[in-house]
């Protein structure tokens, strides 16, 4: 399977107007990648309180950038995420992924958001790898 980059990603594209927009920073030898963002109050989900479904593409994102910064060419097969506190919309926020171990086909990824150094939602991220490269289908 080819996956094609057309820069309209809503966290990441440039291209994409309703977007986050979000530069990563990679350091591939911690495989790891972070990024800081603003979430727009827009992206409420209850009043002042960031949605549920934007921290999770947040996470999601960024566990997908730390494997891409190691040369990874992956999909997202299962994300189990876990809110610690509500997020206030307006917020600056830090994610951090980090590549924590490969199985065949499979990566995992924890990732984390964090707001003033505290860890506000964590998730076990899975990938799925899309190259051929060596790998082997999972059982």
């Amino acid at each position: 399977m080819q996956v094609l980059d057309d820069d309209n990603c809503f966290i990441c594209g440039k291209n994409n107007p309703v977007g986050f927009k979000a530069v990563f920073d990679m350091d591939p030898e911690r495989r790891r990648a972070q990024t800081t963002v603003r979430i727009p109050e827009v992206y409420q989900g209850w009043q002042g309180i960031t949605h549920g479904g934007i921290i999770s593409a947040l996470l999601d994102e960024v566990s997908a950038q730390a494997c891409m910064g190691v040369g990874l060419q992956i999909v997202t097969s299962e994300i189990r995420l876990r809110y610690r506190a509500p997020i206030p919309t307006g917020s600056l926020v830090t994610a951090i992924g980090e590549v924590v171990g490969e199985r065949r086909r499979l990566v995992d990824v924890k990732s984390r958001i964090e707001v003033d150094g505290k860890i506000m939602a964590v998730a076990d991220v899975v990938m799925y790898r899309t190259d051929q490269d060596g790998a082997q289908d999972p059982d």
